[in-house]
């Protein structure tokens, strides 16, 4: 298997969509609740700054994802914010490490200064050790700030990390 991170293509946003719900659907990561469709998954990544995907240049699977947009306005629009996606049959494999990379490239590349995460769920170790392990800093802790799936609440850790 050979990944490679490229900038989405829209033949890319069925599988794009598949798995961006599927995290939405896990509702342990994602704040959002409401699933992209067919209609609404296209508007929504032509929406962000930048898309990314994983792809197996071996098989041309799709196996991850991002979406990069600014975390803010004005006098704080030099700020980005970034998600990601990795297909369940592909975790563990590295692949989220290489999308945060290419979205802090092309965070970069777009202008933005600093990328901050505004809610990385505290249960979700191994994000916080990858985002750790690749320079970001954590600034403390949200006590309840994630509303979990089953109902119960969870902290949120917020991150950054500068470009």
């Amino acid at each position: 298997m050979t990944i490679q991170v490229r900038m989405y293509h829209e033949k890319d946003i069925p599988e794009m969509i598949r798995i961006w719900n599927e995290v939405v659907e896990d509702g342990v990561a994602f704040p959002q609740e409401d699933f992209l469709t067919e209609e609404t998954g296209p508007a929504f990544f032509l929406e962000q700054t930048d898309c990314g995907v994983a792809e197996d240049t071996d098989t041309g699977k799709i196996c991850g994802m991002y979406i990069l947009h600014p975390n803010n306005i004005g006098r704080c629009g030099h700020l980005c914010n970034a998600s990601y996606a990795v297909d369940s049959r592909f975790r563990r494999l590295h692949i989220g490490e290489k999308l945060v990379l290419h979205s802090l490239e092309q965070g970069k590349r777009r202008g933005f200064r600093v990328m901050q995460f505004n809610a990385v769920v505290s249960s979700n170790i191994h994000a916080r050790h990858l985002y750790e392990r690749v320079g970001f800093v954590p600034l403390g802790v949200i006590p309840g700030g994630f509303r979990m799936k089953d109902g119960h609440y969870e902290d949120i850790c917020p991150y950054y990390r500068i470009l």
